[in-house]
């Protein structure tokens, strides 16, 4: 398992240093891996992860008593804790990058110029990634793996909280990548909790950096975009809402919004904030908001959501623009389709939301106007997922609108260069 470097100061800067001079060295050489041995380092993973499924579990008991001492939040320990089925889940999950199409080199378009010159753009590998994530330990094998198929050296600096965790899954990703020939330095884990290394980081390790990635919360991913000197696939905070359109099913509306908020709370795709249409609150806001009340959620309701449903507390400006990651969500009442889109627009983050309704032109209106990175029509905002999205995983939602938006897959992790093509053209 990873040795662990428990100094500061200079002997961290030292050590990423010598981090990002290894990345550097492993980039070239995976550039030109052939696919054949990527796929082969990501299913002997795969197939270590499983064997290794005790080592891991163990490592993450450590994990999560330490959590607890700390007095972690619950959305917080959930994210943190693993199980047999989520180590399964991470396995599949690396198989199915596996049997992804390798995007290096693969031609995104082809024309000739009407000089003969027949020119290629295609895809190349981003170079050296850098990836700072909190508390999700499964991160560490969904980033090393996506990285790895994009034929990426990848720099993985997870929370403190979950170091163990991920250094026991970061074994596996090693023994891969031995088992395929392939450099070892091409996954690595960042060995210390000393904040100063995700400050070396930022600063671009020397040049060895071109891009980071960052993964958690608001300050995290605020503090990653004010101060690093590389650029960054931002994820930021999901405030994903709910829009119950007046054309809405009943039953579908109440199943979809249970899930979505109930199923995982502190997912980043979990529903905070549910809008209904003023013209369905009578029949529509008290059953949804009753399911939500049983499976376990806490109502934040506005003034008019109040008077009709008392078993609620009274939302504040604060509870739009929150990510509780939590069994709490924000419900208003809205005057349509147009009354929706106004609220998302002043209040989201850009990340998912969703329309419930069976009118075509309520849902073409909020697919053509609003402007999320994920849009869903009469499905759980929980789909946002590279996994779901048939990626295998994803590094993260990307909320920016530069390169890469939404789910952060193999295909976005890669950029493009030009081949042209002449039989001894001169340019006039």
């Amino acid at each position: 398992m990873l040795k662990l470097h428990e100094k500061s100061g200079d002997d961290t800067v030292a050590l990423m240093a010598d981090i990002g001079r290894r990345a550097r060295a492993a980039a070239r050489p995976l550039a030109i891996a052939a696919t054949a041995a990527k796929n082969a380092a990501l299913l002997a993973m795969a197939e270590a992860i499983v064997a290794r499924e005790r080592d891991i579990l163990d490592a993450n008991a450590i994990d999560i008593s330490n959590g607890e001492e700390s007095g972690l939040s619950a959305s917080f320990m959930d994210r943190l804790k693993l199980n047999p089925a989520r180590i399964r889940a991470m396995a599949d999950g690396i198989r199915e990058i596996a049997e992804l199409k390798d995007p290096v080199g693969d031609v995104i378009a082809a024309w000739e110029r009407p000089n003969g010159l027949r020119i290629e753009r295609v895809r190349t590998p981003l170079g050296v990634v850098g990836v700072i994530y909190e508390s999700r330990p499964n991160v560490t094998a969904d980033a090393g793996a996506l990285c790895l198929k994009a034929g990426n050296p990848v720099i993985l600096r997870g929370g403190s909280d979950s170091l163990n965790s991920s250094a026991a899954i970061h074994a596996c990703l090693v023994e891969g990548l031995k088992a395929a020939g392939l450099p070892e330095d091409a996954i690595q884990l960042v060995p210390t909790t000393d904040r100063a290394a995700v400050g070396e980081m930022l600063k671009g390790l020397g040049g060895a950096l071109d891009v980071i990635i960052p993964r958690g919360g608001k300050s995290l991913v605020g503090r990653v975009q004010s101060e690093a000197r590389v650029p960054v696939f931002a994820h930021l905070e999901g405030i994903c809402h709910l829009y119950i359109d007046r054309s809405a099913d009943l039953d579908m509306a109440i199943k979809i919004a249970v899930n979505a908020k109930m199923r995982r709370t502190g997912v980043c795709g979990a529903a905070e904030t549910l809008l209904v249409d003023r013209a369905v609150a009578s029949t529509h806001l008290g059953p949804i908001l009753d399911a939500l009340r049983a499976a376990g959620c806490e109502i934040h309701a506005d003034q008019e959501v109040l008077r009709v449903f008392f078993d609620a507390k009274p939302a504040t400006d604060a509870d739009w623009v929150t990510e509780y990651l939590d069994a709490i969500i924000a419900v208003k009442l809205v005057d349509g389709i147009g009354g929706a889109i106004e609220h998302i627009e002043t209040f989201s983050s850009h990340h998912t939301e969703a329309i419930i309704a069976e009118d075509t032109k309520a849902v073409e209106r909020f697919f053509n106007e609003i402007d999320s990175a994920i849009l869903l029509h009469n499905a759980s905002t929980q789909f946002a997922d590279g996994g779901e999205f048939g990626m295998g995983a994803e590094i993260g939602i990307a909320t920016g609108k530069m390169h890469a938006r939404g789910p952060v897959g193999v295909e976005q992790l890669t950029s493009f260069k030009y081949r042209v093509r002449g039989s001894g053209q001169v340019r006039p």
